[in-house]
């Protein structure tokens, strides 16, 4: 390895370059922000090559030019026909579609703010995240309108149905609204105003909006590139002929699939091959067909591609990076890819809905040397290990991990109070437990808050309790993780049935499902003919339930 991570950040960092560091007060707190950040998302829709594709999906494939001149008429339809001004909340919810690309482009461009809505959402959900951000309309396939046209209805929200076998009443076509041809109107957007409403899991029951400006997610952008040329730097790559081109394995609705992999590739002129759904078989026959340098998804998916029986089939010798984040890998998976791939290495990163995706990274030799930390920072943020009472803690001591940087979310969509207790004096408090090390790498060890991590998707036992309780013959409920070799995590529940009371597993997992996306039903559930045991002070003990069910 030849120069060091700081010198080569100095490099890289250093003044008239293009992500030079300086001083800037965002939302009242001093940050350290690249200085040659563009105002708004839409001037990085601009800055690629017109003729290269940019889009892959199925048979279908689409230019930089014909994305931008189908966003122009999106936006102008927004505008015109749907009287969208800036701040308005466009909602967006469908599967991995070009469309979602699209309309992700005009929402922005017009001002708007883009609020993306979960795949995975029941009736209900949807309702509520609908009611909650005040969408003024809501673009969605078929199965999203299914379930919202009622809340549509009753909220007024405008729906304009994308890839429909037949449009309902109430619903226009994308085809009949973008009027190909149509210019983008001219809006003046700036790096205060807000871009996007991405919505994480609550411990109370209820999903918060997170809500990001468009300088937070360039900054993030931008932050993602910078590590980039300063690994590059640190552990160049042969030369290769393969231009760079990424695979799209997780949904657009996702901070990592909407920000360094989508918008990255937006901005960077880059090739995205649109996975409709997670398939590995599918996922390898395109790294082959299509030349896929990097693979950016949740372990599961690493997991998934390294272990297929058909792995050997395929020619998988263009991948150069290989990982994500979304939950710690495993030390032997680091190792299984590092040792599967020609020329591909492992990668890491530890972000949030919340730092728009960006935070840590390790990737190569780093990763290797330390397959147990999600790695380092760029200058523009910073990481504190705090104590209970909110004091730092000294060096390789365990705490709360809290981020600081010009990438976080402004505020929680109507939340204040619990704006206040995540954000503050411009630090993050993510609610992790961990430590650093003497070279500033971060360990991630437990979580302070009440959730499960399953395949990268944020599931709240709070919320799932609830549900839970929801059912008649339920007396008590606890609902907890338990270790998957492949998921990571998956969903446990005991419950203590009432006297008199039945119920059964399937019952229950009915009774859930019709309430939460499917991913948040418990896989194993005990039932208990007595309470379930607490401790000294009433709490139920989680982690003895959870013993009792993982030596079963």
């Amino acid at each position: 390895m030849g120069i060091s991570f700081d010198e080569a950040m100095a490099q890289v960092t250093a003044s008239g370059g293009q992500f030079e560091v300086g001083d800037a007060i965002i939302n009242g707190a001093p940050q350290r922000v690249f200085v040659n950040a563009p105002p708004n998302l839409s001037a990085f829709f601009n800055l690629a090559p017109s003729e290269s594709t940019f889009l892959v999906y199925e048979d279908e494939s689409y230019t930089f030019a014909q994305v931008r001149e189908t966003s122009a008429a999106l936006g102008a339809a927004l505008v015109d026909r749907y009287g969208v001004v800036k701040g308005d909340r466009v909602a967006v919810a469908m599967r991995n579609f070009p469309e979602w690309v699209i309309s992700f482009a005009a929402i922005t461009s017009v001002g708007a703010v883009s609020v993306s809505m979960n795949s995975w959402w029941t009736e209900d959900e949807m309702d509520f995240a609908l009611q909650d951000c005040g969408a003024k309309v809501l673009i969605a396939d078929d199965i999203r309108i299914d379930r919202s046209l009622a809340a549509c209805s009753r909220l007024g929200t405008q729906i304009i149905g994308v890839r429909l076998a037949a449009v309902p009443a109430g619903v226009d076509a994308w085809n009949d609204v973008v009027v190909p041809g149509t210019p983008m109107p001219l809006v003046e957007v700036g790096p205060d105003d807000d871009a996007t409403i991405l919505y994480t899991s609550g411990t109370t029951g209820r999903p918060k909006g997170a809500v990001s400006t468009h300088g937070a997610i360039i900054q993030a952008m931008m932050a993602f590139s910078c590590r980039a040329a300063a690994e590059r730097l640190r552990q160049p790559s042969e030369p290769s002929s393969t231009p760079p081109a990424f695979i799209l394995i997780v949904p657009l609705f996702h901070v990592t699939g909407c920000v360094p992999v989508m918008l990255g590739c937006f901005a960077g002129g880059v090739k995205l091959v649109i996975m409709y759904k997670w398939d590995v078989d599918k996922a390898l026959e395109l790294i082959e067909r299509e030349r896929i340098t990097n693979f950016v998804g949740v372990p599961t998916q690493s997991w998934d591609l390294v272990h297929s029986p058909r792995f050997a089939e395929f020619d998988t010798s263009s991948l150069r990076d290989i990982g994500g984040g979304g939950a710690p890998a495993p030390p032997a998976l680091v190792e299984k890819v590092a040792n599967s791939f020609a020329k591909g290495k492992p990668t890491i990163g530890y972000g949030m809905t919340e730092t728009n995706a960006y935070g840590p990274g390790n990737r190569g030799q780093d990763y290797l040397d330390k397959p147990t930390s999600s790695g380092r920072v760029v200058p523009i943020m910073q990481i504190g290990i705090r104590g209970p009472l909110g004091e730092d803690v000294p060096i390789g001591e365990r705490g709360e991990i809290w981020f600081k940087g010009p990438n976080l979310i402004r505020c929680y969509w109507n939340r204040p109070e619990a704006t206040a207790e995540t954000i503050v004096d411009g630090w993050l408090r993510s609610g992790d437990l961990g430590h650093l090390d003497d070279e500033g790498f971060i360990y991630v060890e437990d979580r302070v808050k009440d959730m499960i991590l399953r395949a990268g998707e944020n599931v709240y036992c709070a919320e799932v309790e609830a549900a839970i309780y929801e059912h008649p013959s339920v007396h008590e409920a606890a609902v907890f993780g338990v270790p998957h070799e492949r998921l990571g995590e998956e969903v446990a529940a005991a419950v203590y049935v009432k006297e008199g009371g039945t119920l059964t597993l399937d019952e229950l997992r009915t009774h859930v499902g019709v309430r939460l996306a499917s991913f948040k039903v418990p896989t194993y559930v005990v039932f208990f003919q007595e309470a379930l045991p607490r401790n000294a002070s009433g709490k139920i003990l989680k982690r003895e339930l959870q013993r009792q069910i993982t030596e079963v």
